[in-house]
């Protein structure tokens, strides 16, 4: 009986997909996510049949979906076209890059570069089943997301690359993957697993309990009743999710903070708790005090600024110190679940988000000058009309991630393993949100959240982002890569994940074009390849020079390597009125036409109020002097590019710039990379 049965479901399976829509391409990218578009531009480009599937109704991830203050670490990380969607950024803005943006001019962009590539993109249908012939995927059946009782679609390519946060066609094709934190004893780590948290932690004496001193009265809500377990023990917990919230202080551009329908007061009362025992002076900042688990006292600090400056009155509010807008512990089961319980925990997020905003400005219980605070901001008019404001985009910031033959782990980011196989790099700090809110010694503490420095930009292994050849032969996952849980934090960046998309895109066309399967391309090939067609259009690519390239830079004087800047370090040196230092670098263009001349500067504060520089192209030379509290930066401190001029340069002439030492005395000159960019 059961035999028959299973036969009569195969046969149904059978009819279904015969009878769907076949959309058949050379390679299919599920996910429109920022990684998703730059892998689709990238393949399309490189002259393949593509297809985007996106699940949802909105493309380009994050990028597009809030998080306009753009978590770099160093910008020397972010090659080729994932610079060049900043470029194009900075461009609306008048400017070289920008990394701080408002959502619609990132979603013009990427208008842009579909319409450029032709690419072709289907919204609202979601993965139901892959089809595999051994180690090979041959096809994916979708289902509409809005009507799935509707006709399938039915996908077949030659190569697939998974773009989701999720890793779902990753799971689905019966790759490796794992959920969680490891222990750090698995990849020999110290950051992994349970970890009390230091930053973004309660105060000491909040009481967990509804009646405070009665715990037969049950926990406050947010709490679990889970133990603390002992400091790197590994679990399946998750850290928590948040939305990137695009506010305004513009009456004219905002949508008033209401009281959301489903509202629930008792989602906060922890913060009010915590609001009688730390000062707010802003709702942009929280003070909080942290211990660790023996009861000695870390050195108190200043949590995470919450408002984060974007153009146009604009902020990007995301998760600051102890209880904030991370709905922690709500989303463990997100990862694995059906598509309708990810809906509801999404939605429970939106209305967690949403209540908390409202909670600030309306309970009495918040002082009042916190209130008229937060009533001061709104969600904008002008971004996500048709959500009135809100993100369109929960910050999935980890879910499922792939165990390959190589497992990015905290000796990758400290530098102790260095991989030969690199097609990326990443250089924000090892970073994980809090996982779980718990009682320890009877107070209320956050538990998970890391937040360590990496020494500078590390690569990422081709063989993190391929599965294990016996598993699968045609399917990349630029996004939930093969990483632990804290080198994931580090990873988990928006610019990474399209530096990966590209390195996935151009893997797949070379694997196309040789017939083989991703794990048996040339991979040093694939190296000089993003190296030499970085916008994959077959242009020459810009000259960049950073300070550590001998062969072209010459230094005259003493000048101090630091690290910090771009790159991994930059020289300094104590500006001197008569200083005879400088810094040169050399460069030969190649290719006749106009360059505009580009100088990276950083740490604004310390230099010396004037710079001189010197740019010559062939005999002719000329000054340029840089007023250094002119220089106006916008977002995250980690520096910027200024312009030197535009010149004209004939091909293979000589050209070089020179930074000089002369200055203030006391203050620093600093000369770390620069760019000739043909217009």
């Amino acid at each position: 009986m059961k035999k028959k049965t299973f036969t009569c479901l195969l046969f149904c399976l059978f009819h279904v997909i015969s009878s769907a829509q076949l959309h058949e391409v050379d390679i299919c990218v599920y996910g429109g996510s920022s990684s998703g578009l730059i892998a689709a531009y990238t393949a399309k480009m490189s002259g393949k049949s593509v297809l985007v599937v996106e699940p949802g109704n909105y493309l380009g991830g994050l990028t597009t979906g809030g998080l306009g203050a753009t978590d770099i670490g160093n910008k020397y990380a972010v090659t080729g076209l994932a610079r060049e969607f900043y470029r194009k950024t900075g461009a609306h803005y008048g400017k070289f890059e920008q990394w701080t943006f408002e959502p619609h001019v990132a979603d013009r962009v990427y208008d842009e570069m579909i319409r450029k590539a032709g690419l072709e993109i289907v919204k609202n249908f979601r993965l139901v089943q892959v089809i595999r012939e051994g180690e090979w995927i041959r096809q994916i059946v979708l289902e509409d997301a809005r009507q799935p009782s509707a006709a399938l679609k039915v996908v077949r390519a030659k190569m697939f690359i998974d773009a989701t946060y999720e890793g779902d066609l990753m799971a689905r094709s019966g790759v490796s993957y794992t959920l969680g934190r490891e222990s750090n004893h698995q990849y020999g780590e110290t950051y992994n697993g349970v970890q009390l948290s230091l930053y973004h932690q309660l105060p000491d004496g909040i009481d967990p309990y509804v009646v405070p001193g009665k715990p037969e009265s049950g926990l406050v809500w947010g709490v679990s009743g889970a133990n603390l377990l002992p400091e790197g023990t590994g679990d399946r917990l998750i850290q928590a999710y948040n939305f990137r919230l695009c506010l305004t202080r513009d009456k004219n551009n905002q949508i008033p903070i209401t009281r959301p329908d489903r509202y629930d007061v008792k989602k906060y009362e922890l913060l009010a708790r915590i609001l009688e025992k730390e000062k707010w002076t802003t709702v942009g900042s929280s003070f909080t005090s942290a211990r660790r688990p023996d009861g000695s006292s870390y050195i108190d600090h200043l949590g995470n600024m919450l408002i984060k400056d974007m153009p146009r009155g604009k902020t990007d509010f995301n998760n600051f110190g102890g209880f904030s807008t991370d709905m922690i512990g709500a989303n463990h089961n997100y990862p694995e679940a059906d598509y309708e319980t990810r809906k509801k925990i999404w939605k429970e997020h939106e209305d967690y988000t949403r209540g908390l905003l409202y909670f600030l400005t309306s309970d009495a219980r918040v002082p009042a000058h916190i209130r008229a605070d937060m009533s001061a901001w709104g969600y904008t008019k002008d971004e996500f009309r048709d959500l009135q404001g809100f993100s369109n985009q929960l910050y999935v910031r980890e879910a499922r991630r792939m165990v390959s033959d190589v497992v990015m782990n905290q000796n990758h980011c400290e530098g102790k393993i260095v991989v030969e196989d690199g097609i990326g790099m990443a250089a924000y700090g090892m970073d994980s949100h809090n996982c779980q809110r718990i009682v320890v010694n009877g107070m209320v503490k956050n538990e998970g959240d890391v937040q360590k420095r990496v020494s500078g930009p590390f690569p990422i292994s081709y063989r993190s982002i391929v599965p294990r050849s016996a598993e699968c032969k045609n399917l990349a996952v630029p996004v939930c890569l093969s990483a632990s849980h804290i080198a994931f934090g580090s990873i988990r960046m928006e610019p990474v994940f399209m530096v990966l998309g590209q390195s996935a895109a151009t893997a797949a066309v070379m694997a196309i074009d040789r017939g083989v399967a991703l794990q048996d391309i040339d991979v040093p090939a694939l190296q000089a390849r993003l190296k030499n067609d970085p916008l994959a259009d077959g242009s020459r690519p810009e000259i960049l020079i950073d300070n550590e390239d001998k062969a072209h830079v010459e230094l005259v004087g003493e000048w101090t390597t630091r690290n910090g800047g771009f790159g991994r370090n930059h020289l300094s040196t104590t500006a001197a009125p008569d200083s005879k230092k400088l810094v040169r670098y050399k460069a030969s263009p190649g290719e006749s036409g106009m360059y505009e001349v580009w100088v990276y500067f950083f740490d604004f504060a310390t230099l010396t109020d004037e710079i001189r520089t010197t740019v010559k192209v062939g005999n002719k030379k000329k000054e340029v002097r840089i007023r250094t509290s002119e220089v106006r930066q916008l977002g995250l401190p980690s520096g910027d590019w200024v312009s030197l001029g535009k010149y004209r340069v004939e091909k293979d002439q000589p050209v070089a710039v020179e930074v000089y030492g002369l200055g203030a005395g006391g203050k620093r000159v600093v000369a770390d990379a620069m760019v000739w960019k043909k217009q």
